[in-house]
C-alpha cells in the first residue's frame, strides 16, 4: 500500500475528503517525525512505538576497493511493534 492508497482508505473510513485525509496523516507523520527526532519516544498504545537509537562506530569495507573505513556512529529511527499489532500480524 502506497501514501495514496491510504489516504482513500482514511478518506472513507473517516468520511473526510482526501484532502482532509492526507492533511492529517501528513500531520501526524511530521509529529511524529520531529518527536522522535529530537529524543522523544512516541507511544501508540497498541500500535507501537517509535524511537531514536544510536548505531555504535564500527569498520566497514568500501565495496569498491575492499580497502577498511571507519563508519562513523549514528542515530537511526526505530520501531517495536505493540502486542495487538503483532497479534494481528501473526
Amino acid at each position: 500500500m502506497n501514501k495514496a492508497e491510504l489516504v482513500e482508505k482514511v478518506s472513507r473510513k473517516t468520511s473526510l475528503t482526501k484532502v482532509q485525509s492526507e492533511e492529517v496523516l501528513d500531520a501526524a507523520l511530521e509529529i511524529i517525525t520531529r518527536a522522535v527526532s529530537k529524543g522523544d519516544d512516541v507511544k501508540l498504545v497498541g500500535f507501537g512505538t517509535f524511537s531514536r537509537g544510536t548505531r555504535k562506530a564500527r569498520a566497514g569495507r568500501n565495496p569498491k576497493t575492499g580497502t577498511q573505513i571507519e563508519i562513523p556512529e549514528s542515530r537511526v529511527p526505530k520501531f517495536k511493534p505493540g502486542k495487538d499489532f503483532r497479534q494481528v500480524v501473526k
